[in-house]
Formats: C-alpha cells, structure tokens, sequence
C-alpha cells in the first residue's frame, strides 16, 4: 500500500484525483498505474484499470489469477466489475468511499452473489493517510 501511496501523490502532481493502485502476484509487483483520465482524455484510465492493464501485459493473460489489488481509494463499479472479470484474487483498499464504492459501501460488486468470481476483500490499510491525501487535494481545489 506504501507504492500505492506514492503513485496517488504522482496523480496529485500531476493534477489528477490522488488515487493509485498496485497489483502483486507471488510478492512481486506486476502492475502498477495513477488516475489518468484528464491526461489520457480517457474516462476509464482509473488508477485500479491503469494498473490492471500494465499487470495483464506483463503477465500476457488477460487474467489475472493469484493477484492482490492494493489502491488508495475503494473502487468504483467500474473498476470493482474490472477486476470480477479480470479474476483477481484479493482486493485490499485505504479510505472507503462512501458515495461510489462497490467494495461494500455503496455497491457490493467484488463479492455479488450473482457473479461468477468473488475477490476477497480487507479495508483499511494507511486509511488515514490515504484519507488525508484526498482530502486536502479537494480542499484545495475548492478554494481555487
């Protein structure tokens, strides 16, 4: 969660919402990725799909078995359906967000009975740093 963290402070330089994620396999980091999308000009360059996308290249299968997630911030359904369809195994988050999240607060889309892949899921590592980060970074963009 500590790469996630200084992934997120990138986003922030970089004037995006401050999330990032990292996905591990077998201890190993095998993707990692920061919000993007008013840099990409593309709306689904999310942290968690950024990331997805570089570990999918870097292990050449569109799965991704045997993986944890690490991100800032709890995922969004589209990135939380992401990662269903893509098999990862864990997902671990920082802050909840309590008006988008689909690993349990608003949604419940990691671990939806209907689907055919549930990703296990623990909350709350670095949350109050993580929480601190987005915070501040909305607190600033108000006053400007």
């Amino acid at each position: 969660m500590s790469r996630a963290l200084e992934l997120a402070r990138e986003a922030e330089r970089a004037g995006e919402v401050p999330v990032g994620a990292v996905i591990v396999k077998d201890g190993a980091i095998v993707g990692e990725g920061w919000n993007r999308p008013i840099a990409t000009n593309d709306p689904t360059a999310h942290a968690e799909i950024v990331a997805m996308r570089a570990a999918a290249y870097s292990l050449q299968s569109y799965r991704l078995l045997d993986t944890t997630l690490y991100v800032t911030l709890e995922p969004c359904a589209m990135c939380a359906g992401a990662m269903v369809h893509a098999r990862v195994k864990r997902l671990v988050f920082a802050a909840c967000d309590p008006r988008a999240g689909a690993a349990g607060s608003v949604f419940n889309i990691v671990q939806h009975e209907s689907l055919n892949h549930r990703v296990e899921c623990e909350s709350g590592v670095l949350a109050d740093e993580c929480s601190a980060l987005l915070r501040g970074f909305f607190v600033a963009r108000r006053a400007t």
